[in-house]
């Protein structure tokens, strides 16, 4: 071979390992069902073309069957059954469900390009040999038949909830997994989340005329036919579709028309508290979408519903089922949680599986951050720290002594608390701390800018320190580890060695196993302050303070040492205390000896 043909040769290897170093899957459905209500029932046909843009060559694929988890000896019931502190809304209750009242899907028939398959259903896992293999750059039509059947309201999905809902279609059709670099994540139902490939949707579902149907997408067409109606909705670039339907729903819709967005409501307006509950809702949300795009980022869709359904609260792109008879304070809450989940689960998509608490920590903190900017006068939070609640259930759950690294699979925490406080308390802390150690300003800034650089793109915990890393000019990657990866704990302590007449001599104390950079606020007596900073030397470098403070950046502190001793100048004005984070926005295990008070 020629030089010149050889490095021809060697260029486009290059490029094109470089061109692949970053791909997805796509999947597109075009699902039709028929659905009969009075058994509860429904017939579907369902074609998925499945693109592979990976470099591998696919010999197997798995589809997720969520309804069979709601039947006696699953899974699901299983866990739930034999976990110290189960799901109130699961406890033992699959395991008493009548025949009539467990989920299920029996797969009919499965395709590959007109081709049938052989499979195999593992629980809620369908498991699937193909005749062709899937090579890279390459796509399938995946064709099924399957007759299911709706449970009775368990978890999310069902039929008739205790608010008198019919049908909450979440987790309702057989919805190919997750494939990335690290290959399937097929994970069975037991429990949580959810990880799937983007794709378009196109769903018809014939169902009997007395019902409304709120979904995922846009309605496309409403054709009826004898007794039935045909809805058709449509979704482009959406990794689940959700639906409901009641023959009582009241449907109001409000535009905002400054960021093209139609806001529906489903709600049955079964008494005047509740009518007045939700119209009152509208304009708010309509209000906190408006802070959500400004302040996180641009919603992409054109439509967004509040059905009321479900068990609680649950997030589904363009949606959410929310249960609706609550007082207001808890609806909005509950509302604006849900909804900015369509920020952190339904565009960015990391793997919930692994990465919940960059789902649910998030969405925990930015609901937070947006009750405190724009309902506090509902929610009267601390002015200094929105989140101090948050710190406190964290401060709470560690003397109970059932921490676990949040780098735990969902599904396999060893107890629900663990998971719940994990996943939604210490990842909103994650981010207010991340504020206190690179500065809030630039906290939004990276938000912002984390949110547009991977929005479809799937990020992980990595990919999201990068952006902080970019955004802040310092090395966050230890504080990644510390606090997702392990359950060390932060404690500093403040000890006063010498009061001379013109200084004070003190020393900062290290007692957790957890590095921090310190700031310490000087209160003077006059009322006047100042701070003292203290950069981690891991950071390589100090959060930017604003302009106009009265800052003394100090030498770096190296972690290994316990003790960083400071000599502070009162010559001028004495010091009335001395205290580290005065803000809380560290949590720090033991407050209570982060202040000295001067005498």
């Amino acid at each position: 071979m020629s030089m010149c043909k050889f490095l021809h040769l060697f260029i486009f290897l290059f490029f094109s390992e470089y061109s692949y170093s970053y791909w997805q899957q796509k999947a597109d459905y075009d699902i039709d069902i028929v659905f009969d209500h009075k058994n509860h029932q429904f017939t579907g046909k369902q074609s998925i073309t499945y693109f592979n843009h990976s470099n591998d060559t696919l010999n197997k694929i798995f589809i997720h069957l969520y309804f069979n988890a709601f039947q006696p000896g699953s899974m699901m019931d299983i866990r739930s059954r034999s976990l110290p502190d189960p799901d109130r809304r699961v406890m033992d209750r699959i395991s008493k469900l009548s025949k009539s009242e467990i989920g299920f899907h029996q797969i009919q028939k499965i395709q590959q390009d007109g081709k049938d398959l052989e499979h195999h259903i593992q629980g809620t896992v369908l498991e699937v040999d193909l005749i062709d293999p899937l090579l890279p750059n390459n796509s399938s039509i995946f064709y099924l038949e399957y007759f299911s059947q709706v449970p009775i309201q368990i978890r999310r999905s069902g039929r008739d909830s205790k608010e008198g809902i019919d049908y909450s279609m979440a987790q309702w059709f057989p919805k190919i997994a997750g494939y990335d670099k690290q290959g399937w994540h097929a994970h069975p139902y037991i429990a949580r989340e959810f990880y799937s490939p983007w794709g378009n949707y196109d769903v018809s579902i014939k169902i009997d005329k007395k019902y409304t149907v709120g979904a995922t997408g846009g309605l496309n067409s409403k054709l009826t036919d004898d007794n039935d109606v045909i809805w058709n909705f449509k979704a482009e670039k959406v990794h689940d579709f959700v639906w409901a339907a009641d023959p009582d729903y009241t449907h109001d819709i409000l535009s905002v028309p400054e960021i093209n967005l139609d806001l529906h409501f489903y709600y049955q307006a079964n008494s005047d508290e509740m009518v007045k509950n939700w119209k009152k809702l509208q304009k708010h949300t309509a209000d906190a979408f408006l802070y959500f795009n400004k302040k996180f980022g641009e919603y992409p869709y054109g439509k967004y519903s509040v059905i009321q359904g479900g068990d609680g609260g649950m997030e589904y792109p363009m949606a959410t089922l929310i249960t609706g008879e609550r007082s207001y304070p808890s609806l909005l809450s509950v509302t604006l949680h849900e909804a900015l989940h369509s920020w952190y689960q339904m565009v960015l998509a990391t793997n919930e599986s692994y990465y919940a608490w960059m789902d649910e920590g998030f969405t925990s903190y930015t609901q937070t951050i947006t009750q405190f900017e724009l309902f506090n006068d509902i929610y009267d939070l601390n002015t200094s720290n929105p989140l101090i609640n948050s710190y406190e259930r964290y401060f709470q759950f560690l003397n109970e002594g059932t921490e676990e690294a949040l780098t735990t699979h969902s599904d396999h925490f060893s107890t629900n608390r663990a998971y719940g406080v994990g996943s939604y308390t210490k990842g909103a802390i994650f981010l207010s701390q991340l504020g206190y150690i690179i500065g809030e300003d630039l906290l939004f800034k990276g938000l912002r800018r984390y949110y547009n650089e991977w929005k479809f793109r799937h990020p992980d915990k990595n990919d999201f320190i990068r952006v902080m890393e970019k955004v802040s000019g310092l090395e966050l990657d230890w504080y990644l580890d510390y606090w997702i990866g392990t359950t060390h704990q932060i404690d500093y302590s403040l000890e006063l060695k010498k009061n001379k007449k013109e200084s004070l001599d003190i020393e900062i104390i290290k007692n957790g196993t957890m590095p921090m950079p310190i700031d310490i606020e000087i209160l003077f007596e006059d009322n006047s302050k100042s701070i003292i900073h203290i950069p981690l030397s891991i950071m390589r470098g100090e959060k930017i303070f604003n302009y106009g403070d009265d800052v003394l950046i100090m030498p770096d502190w190296e972690w290994v040492n316990k003790v960083y001793p400071i000599q502070i100048d009162q010559k001028d004005k004495k010091i009335k205390t001395i205290t580290i984070d005065s803000q809380r926005k560290m949590a720090d295990v033991n407050p209570t000896n982060n202040i000295i008070e001067i005498n």
